[in-house]
């Protein structure tokens, strides 16, 4: 392999100018520009906003009409066979083989993926436990929760190292506690050196991970920063004054910093000592809605539909 295994600290995750995609008339994509740095970054945006088209044309699964595009260093048509064997790609729905066992997806994968049956096996056995699927490697997939479905599927699509991982939609359908959980490995995944693009219809989540949030609408790039730049476009912390019955009477603007608030904290007593405070900062959603003129919580399920064979 002329690339090496390891891409260089200062080569760029993304690197996106005058990206362009259209299916027949209807244009998907238009003139993007980005540049991300390894790390875990998230897509947001409405249904229809172009989210899957770019993820399948940074992860060489479909090609791109017009501008330049360099992931991890490499174009993904030029260099499409190199770049597969450094991501991985893992879609809003189980792709797993429901007749085989969690073991037997984990080796046929590796096996697709060039490895030797000793080093998937030991790959395969490395993932089952570190996604604690260990216990049910030998059941049929069949027999799995949605949760267990979504990490075998995350873990066959690790089984290769990829240095960096496409997650599109990958804690939707799951509870709580396995979103939580899965929100621990995408950290642990990070930790050990691998990047994370990632789009989700659940903000807290992005909230939570991305070190930095692009938001596309109608197939433009309409923010990108971190949670906390995006949420400053639409104001700074507030202190809200309450009544009895939780309605607002007043907002006292802020800049949030533990005396700003103290200050204005020791007013309010003075002045109003019977009334009941928050502290108020903006939302995610809040951001979400000023910049696409949608409410969040829907985000990619009709995008295969919209998006043609983007899918």
């Amino acid at each position: 392999m002329a690339y090496t295994d390891t891409v260089r600290a200062e080569t760029p995750l993304l690197e996106i100018t005058g990206l362009s995609k259209s299916y027949g008339r209807h244009r998907v994509l238009t003139d993007l520009d980005l540049t991300l740095p390894p790390g875990i970054h998230a897509l947001l945006g409405p249904n229809g906003s172009g989210k899957t088209t770019l993820v399948n044309v940074l992860s060489t699964l479909i090609p791109y009409d017009a501008g330049e595009v360099r992931v991890l260093g490499l174009d993904p048509r030029r260099d499409r066979k190199t770049l597969q064997g450094l991501v991985s790609l893992t879609g809003q729905y189980a792709a797993v083989d429901e007749k085989l066992s969690g073991t037997e997806n984990m080796l046929m994968m590796g096996r697709l993926f060039g490895l030797s049956r000793r080093a998937a096996a030991q790959r395969a056995d490395g993932l089952l436990e570190r996604f604690d699927l260990t216990g049910a490697a030998g059941d049929r997939v069949a027999t799995y929760s949605g949760g267990m479905r979504r990490k075998l599927d995350i873990a066959a699509g690790l089984i290769a190292q990829p240095q960096l991982i496409f997650l599109d939609e990958p804690t939707t359908g799951l509870d709580t506690r396995s979103r939580q959980a899965l929100w621990d490995e995408i950290t642990a995944l990070a930790d050990s050196g691998a990047s994370i693009f990632l789009t989700t219809q659940y903000l807290e989540e992005a909230d939570a991970l991305a070190e930095r949030i692009v938001v596309l609408h109608d197939g433009h790039i309409v923010a990108d920063g971190t949670a906390a730049q995006l949420k400053a476009r639409i104001g700074g912390a507030a202190i809200q004054l309450h009544d009895d019955a939780g309605h607002i009477l007043e907002e006292i603007p802020t800049r949030g910093s533990a005396i700003d608030v103290a200050r204005h904290l020791d007013a309010v007593a003075r002045a109003r000592p019977d009334v009941d405070v928050t502290v108020r900062r903006p939302t995610l959603d809040e951001v979400f809605l000023e910049l696409t003129g949608e409410q969040a919580g829907t985000a990619d399920q009709q995008d295969q539909g919209r998006e043609g064979v983007a899918a």
